[in-house]
């Protein structure tokens, strides 16, 4: 499987999107600082929303396309499946 993900650095704040075959190492790696330096720079670590692919061009597709969105509708698809921003991190087998 493959991941889109986004992190933020809390409610409304810098948000992250990547993409990886391996969510738990990647979030890991983030949180040690590894992982990105965008992510190290603005402390984004809270993992509020994932979507889930079976092949890698699918999920770097959808990656692209969110990153170009702007910023209220990346707002609005975290909202409609995690309203508090809460930390997703939990959820990862």
């Amino acid at each position: 499987m493959y991941y889109v993900y986004m992190l933020a650095s809390k409610r409304h704040g810098t948000l992250y999107i990547g993409v990886t075959n391996d969510l738990r190492t990647r979030l890991e790696l983030h949180r040690m600082g590894k992982g990105s330096e965008f992510v190290r720079q603005y402390n984004v670590h809270r993992l509020v929303y994932v979507e889930s692919y079976e092949n890698a061009e699918d999920a770097i597709r959808r990656e692209k396309q969110l990153k170009k969105w702007n910023r209220d509708w990346k707002i609005r698809l975290i909202e409609e499946e995690n309203l508090e921003w809460c930390d997703l991190s939990h959820l990862i087998s």
